[in-house]
């Protein structure tokens, strides 16, 4: 596999503020470029040693104008960017070592990590790519396999963490589902809710029972009027999905309560007053959910945070969200 190869024939320029690099999964990115028609170019982080700022799996991907997603604190992006241009401009994949054993001195992390990434061009019509595709879109658990030139992905049950082997090299990168949000309510607080959740990269929707036609003006949201129960069943539900429940109606929060605790969703969360939530447990009782349904609700939503303004309300559940999920509980 080639180390460095001279003269890239394209020039990818990153802009002077890293927003590229608020994506975290480069799926996207990467299957509407691939649907245009363009390569990619596809960085993965496959080896750290020491504690390096982004954990092995994170990934770029670089057409020929713009890059997507970040590999650490700004320490090797540009130079990443080079070769991802190279891989682009000849199809050899390159593997790329920054830290102390690696070719550039002039290149260091500052945490004192070291890394080793794995580029590899994607052409459209990659059967790999459209393997992918389908799984994300059927919401399957799925692998990506590698050797830099060819690759293939399987559907899988268990989630490993990425693996990879030297000799034949080889890289295993699992993708979960896209993490998905489903707000039932309309005030304040849910707007603020759905517009962190679009920014923090969740496949957002906002459920508002009989509400106006117009969605609103949240760049991205999903917006559904149907009654709790179906719209939760319409849009989906499974263990990568969230429901927060902040209606402030108790016949719709309970519905929607009702459906989600009766899945298998991550998480749960109800906003409303501490005084009135053992008359909701009471009645999800009586609607027949068994008790360890009902322990899965999060009530009052979200962390601790003191905090009652819209904004603050969000940022609450969105950190509890991703508190949950990093825990590994879904």
């Amino acid at each position: 596999m080639t180390e460095i190869i001279a003269g890239p024939a394209t020039e990818i320029v990153l802009p002077d503020w890293p927003e590229f690099g608020l994506i975290n999964d480069v799926r996207p990115p990467l299957f509407a470029a691939i649907g245009r028609g363009e390569p990619v170019a596809l960085a993965t982080l496959f080896r750290l040693k020491g504690g390096g700022p982004r954990p092995v799996g994170t990934q770029m991907a670089f057409t020929a104008k713009a890059a997507h997603g970040f590999l650490s604190g700004g320490c090797i992006e540009a130079d990443v960017t080079l070769h991802a241009a190279q891989v682009l401009a000849n199809g050899a994949p390159q593997r790329l070592v920054y830290g102390p054993s690696g070719p550039w001195p002039d290149i260091r992390l500052l945490c004192g990590a070291e890394i080793e990434i794995l580029v590899e061009q994607i052409l459209p019509g990659d059967l790999a790519v459209r393997q992918l595709m389908a799984f994300s879109l059927a919401r399957t658990p799925a692998h990506w396999v590698s050797n830099g030139t060819a690759r293939h992905c399987l559907p899988v049950q268990h989630i490993e963490q990425t693996l990879w082997q030297e000799a034949p090299f080889e890289i295993s990168r699992a993708y979960l589902p896209e993490p998905r949000l489903i707000i039932v309510g309309s005030d304040p607080a849910a707007l603020a809710m759905a517009r962190l959740g679009v920014q923090s990269g969740f496949q957002t929707w906002l459920n508002r029972p009989k509400g106006p036609q117009a969605p609103p003006a949240i760049e991205g949201l999903h917006y559904i009027r149907s009654d709790p129960q179906a719209a939760l069943d319409e849009i989906g539900l499974d263990a990568w999905t969230s429901v927060a429940v902040a209606s402030h109606d108790m016949e719709i929060d309970h519905a929607a309560l009702v459906t989600a605790l009766g899945s298998n969703v991550g998480y749960v969360g109800l906003l409303g007053a501490r005084r009135r939530l053992a008359e909701r447990i009471e009645a999800l009782k009586a609607a027949g959910l068994a008790p360890e349904r009902i322990a899965r609700l999060h009530a009052p939503i979200g962390l601790d945070l003191g905090g009652k303004a819209p904004w603050e309300v969000a940022i609450s559940v969105l950190g509890q969200i991703v508190q949950i999920r990093q825990q590994g509980n879904f």
